[in-house]
């Protein structure tokens, strides 16, 4: 089944030309002109991949980026800008993005990082510990039924993984599989993203919208942070469970689809029953067969291999390892944030390492189990500066070659090394001798 992709940019000619080159190679290709036209477009249908542009009018590429992240954790976005620094690599790599592309790129830079952005959401599934052994075979168990599956765990664990894992394991593979993360969405708005609704059912209602259940239709459903759905919509769930139809807002008439359902939470869902605060009746709907999946403290044989993945996830291509004082401080850590956690982590190191070998230090600087918690990359100027100051001390001073090896321009670099000299640092002093 060919991948479905989105490829969203103000600039008409660069529009057309990624649809172009995307489905020559066999891509099925959507475009969008902006990020308010993506949304709507990843309203009505499922997308594999998103490659947007950072610069555009009304809604730019990282506001986007943060809606989808909200929306759909696992969909993997690529993003393409024309200003390439180290500040907006660590901004988009904060907020999720699997990669950005600067301009002016070639088409083999383009495809190597499409593969590896889709090889993603393969549900491949990292780990090496007896525990994670054990969860994935009580998934595979289940995946050739039909019945509803429970997964609970922490956030960050790989409920969403488990979930495809189950999915492309199952007989429905070859047809959608739908997340809707029930956190993100209001009561009213969540019930028309699930159902649907007619022309006219409402203000605004311009046209029909067909709802997440119809999209996955023949395929699976994954209801992500179930235990965030209003009681009064439960309800309405737990019909679509019972009766296998949905009621589409503004329609006279129910609908029948063909559905396998996964719910995911992060909570202590029974203690949720007991409190009132979800209905018995729908849990036991949602339970019949559960799983769940310890945190990465409690697997810590995961590590090294996850570190590994993260690695050629984030490298860029290039050659990036990391010391063993480094290795055993991640492998110390308690990783309240799970593997995803984990992953911000080596992907920001891979940045400060330079991509080469990230050692102690680099970890440190970002406080990784500090109180902070990687302290939102502590100062990002601060990092900027160290990383310009380190560069110039291994160039001795020269400013072209230090620029080349961050990977910025020369003009770059000496606006940054004036920005810091009007805020009282001397770059010249700190690294010791003059620069040219």
């Amino acid at each position: 089944m060919k991948a479905n992709v989105l490829v969203i940019d103000d600039d008409y000619h660069m529009r057309l030309a990624l649809k172009e080159t995307l489905s020559k190679a066999g891509y099925a290709v959507s475009i969008a002109e902006n990020g308010i036209k993506a949304i709507d477009e990843i309203g009505k249908k499922v997308f594999d991949l998103i490659i947007t542009d950072v610069k555009m009018p009304h809604l730019n590429g990282i506001d986007l980026l943060k809606h989808i992240r909200k929306e759909h954790p696992l969909l993997p976005v690529i993003l393409i800008t024309a200003y390439g620094t180290i500040q907006d690599a660590v901004t988009v790599i904060k907020e999720g993005a699997f990669d950005y592309i600067q301009k002016p790129f070639t088409a083999e830079l383009l495809f190597n990082t499409i593969k590896r952005a889709l090889g993603v959401t393969n549900g491949k599934i990292i780990y090496k510990s007896t525990a994670m052994r054990d969860v994935l075979i009580r998934a595979e168990r289940v995946a050739k039924s039909d019945v509803t599956v429970l997964i609970q765990g922490e956030s960050g664990v790989g409920k969403e993984l488990v979930s495809r894992f189950i999915h492309e394991t199952s007989d429905r593979a070859k047809n959608p599989f739908v997340p809707v993360n029930c956190a993100a969405l209001p009561e009213n708005l969540l019930e028309s993203e699930l159902f649907g609704y007619e022309k006219g059912a409402f203000t605004g209602a311009n046209g029909r919208k067909m709802g997440k259940f119809e999209l996955a239709d023949k395929g699976t459903i994954l209801l992500d942070e179930i235990t965030e759905m209003d009681i009064r919509l439960q309800a309405k769930l737990l019909r679509v469970l019972q009766e296998k139809e949905i009621e589409v807002i503004g329609s006279r008439f129910p609908k029948k689809v063909d559905v396998r359902v996964i719910a995911t939470t992060n909570r202590n869902i029974l203690k949720m029953v007991k409190e009132g605060k979800f209905r018995e009746d729908l849990y036991y709907r949602l339970n019949v067969f559960p799983i769940y999946i310890p945190p990465l403290r409690e697997r810590k044989e995961d590590i090294p291999e996850l570190v590994a993945h993260f690695l050629r996830k984030h490298s860029k291509g290039m050659d990036v390892s990391i010391s063993d004082d480094a290795m055993e401080f991640l492998k110390g850590r308690d990783w309240r944030g799970n593997a995803r956690e984990l992953e911000n982590v080596i992907a920001r190191a891979c940045i400060l390492s330079n991509y080469s070998v990230i050692k102690l230090t680099h970890l440190k600087e970002m406080d990784v189990g500090g109180t902070n918690e990687i302290n939102g990359m502590g100062s990002i100027k601060e990092m900027e500066m160290k990383l310009i100051i380190d560069a110039l001390k291994t160039c001795g001073g020269n400013k072209t070659r230090a620029a080349s090896l961050l990977g910025i321009t020369a003009r770059t670099l000496r606006n940054k090394i004036k920005e810091y000299k009007e805020m009282g640092v001397l770059i010249e002093k700190e690294v010791g001798y003059g620069c040219n």
